[in-house]
């Protein structure tokens, strides 16, 4: 498969340094099915009208942020928007100095679409809807831009589109500012449509400030920014997209926060979205949250140290064997099998020859024997992780290239890198097993 050069080069360098790639992640992926699948069903149903909330479960480097980004890859494919963020000590979902704010404001900013996958769409979003609606009103209408009567009558489509924001809480000054931006549009006033904008991405510092501009006597706040993620997702349904799409990574984050109370609070937040997802109160919107084992589980510090989130998180009887519910709200990454960890291998094999236009010199029994050694580590059917691997691989592709006259065979055997305390052949299987990504 033929892959353009700036693709090939952001996927081997982000591997190589540890992150997950922004672009380019169809190339790489292998396995998931299960998990994608689970995730697609969820995006066929918000797109209906419903919404859906997911946790993404896994250790660190086991893959967690890679699927979240292939998940996104998706949804932007079937025209949903979507909004990242990693939470940090500046960013929680629940805070007294601006910490639920600054998640807000970073998922607003990330907001992306298939047409601006790099984020900040918001602008976008919004002339693309009036535009819309203006050729819709003249097509039905058989009105040109200069018609006198398209003004009027795109407003009225305009308000027919947010109606159904005026019941929602905030709903009425959310949608008095998208008619403000429509006028300011109309009249090329770009000033005030940068005001609406800023007050969109929850940057008025202060009612005042925002009631001077705009004329109205609300901002996005600590306690209520969710709400206006409810209403994003219903306004995006009306502008033409499939809906509203919400990651959120880094949960441990939550995890470290040293007081037990301001945890609670966080803990509570998301209670309030998984209930709303669940029970019907947001529409055309979907959340998913990832984290470490330790940072759900932990019932002292973790997600499930809050009761009402417990009960309702915690698997089964039938959840705990091999078999595992992918209708649940909580996904635990499944290993990959020893398969698709050698298909892993030979794609990364194929990109980083086209990147540096050579010939591979890895054979299929080269691409077996580095895996083979890889799970020879003392521990590594439970350590190690596919960061590790690929990192090791790139590594072992980078010199094979900068020193031609190097045979794999002497990399693998090297001292560096054969390991003497290695599992027998016949016990690899069961460290392949434990492989994820």
């Amino acid at each position: 498969m033929k892959i353009p050069k700036r693709i090939a080069s952001a996927l081997i360098n982000s591997l190589k340094g540890g992150v997950v790639p922004r672009v380019g992640l169809p190339y790489v992926t292998v396995g998931r099915e299960t998990e994608i699948d689970a995730f697609l069903h969820d995006i066929a149903i918000m797109e209906d009208g419903g919404a859906s909330f997911r946790f993404v479960v896994g250790k660190y480097g086991s893959g967690k942020s890679f699927l979240l980004q292939t998940i996104r890859n998706y949804a932007m494919d079937k025209n949903f928007v979507v909004a990242d963020a990693d939470l940090s000590p500046e960013r929680r979902l629940q805070g007294t100095k601006g910490q639920g704010l600054a998640t807000y404001k970073e998922l607003i900013r990330n907001m992306s679409t298939k047409t601006r996958p790099e984020g900040g769409a918001l602008t976008l979003i919004l002339d693309r809807w009036i535009s819309t609606l203006q050729t819709q009103v003249m097509q039905e209408n058989g009105l040109t831009f200069e018609d006198s009567r398209l003004a009027a009558l795109t407003e009225s489509r305009i308000r027919e589109v947010i109606a159904s924001l005026n019941e929602m809480v905030h709903g009425f000054d959310f949608a008095r500012l998208l008619t403000l931006y429509y006028r300011a549009y109309l009249a090329g006033e770009d000033e005030t449509k940068q005001k609406v904008v800023k007050w969109f991405r929850g940057e008025y510092p202060t009612k005042s400030d925002a009631k001077a501009e705009l004329g109205v006597n609300i901002i996005v706040t600590d306690d209520d920014w969710y709400e206006y993620i409810k209403l994003f997702a219903v306004f995006l349904k009306g502008a033409g997209y499939g809906g509203l799409l919400i990651l959120i990574d880094e949960l441990v984050n939550i995890y470290k926060i040293p007081n037990s109370i301001t945890r609670q609070y966080n803990y509570e937040k998301i209670l309030t979205m998984y209930n709303d997802t669940l029970q019907g109160k947001a529409h055309h919107l979907g959340i998913i949250m990832s984290g470490t084992p330790q940072c759900i589980e932990d019932t002292r510090r973790g997600v499930y140290s809050y009761e009402a989130l417990r009960s309702r998180l915690a698997e089964g009887r039938f959840g705990k064997g091999e078999q595992k519910d992918m209708l649940a709200p909580v996904i635990r990454l499944v290993p990959l099998t020893y398969e698709e960890m050698l298909v892993l291998t030979e794609k990364l094999t194929d990109i980083h020859a086209q990147l540096f236009d050579y010939t591979p010199v890895l054979t299929a029994q080269d691409l077996e024997q580095f895996i083979q050694l890889e799970f020879s580590r003392i521990g590594a059917d439970t350590a190690i992780t596919p960061r590790e691997v690929i990192r090791d691989f790139i590594e072992l592709l980078n010199i094979l290239y900068q020193n031609p006259g190097i045979h794999p065979q002497s990399l693998l055997h090297s001292e560096e890198f054969h390991f003497a305390a290695a599992q027998p052949e016949e016990d690899l299987a069961e460290g392949f097993a434990e492989f994820e990504l």
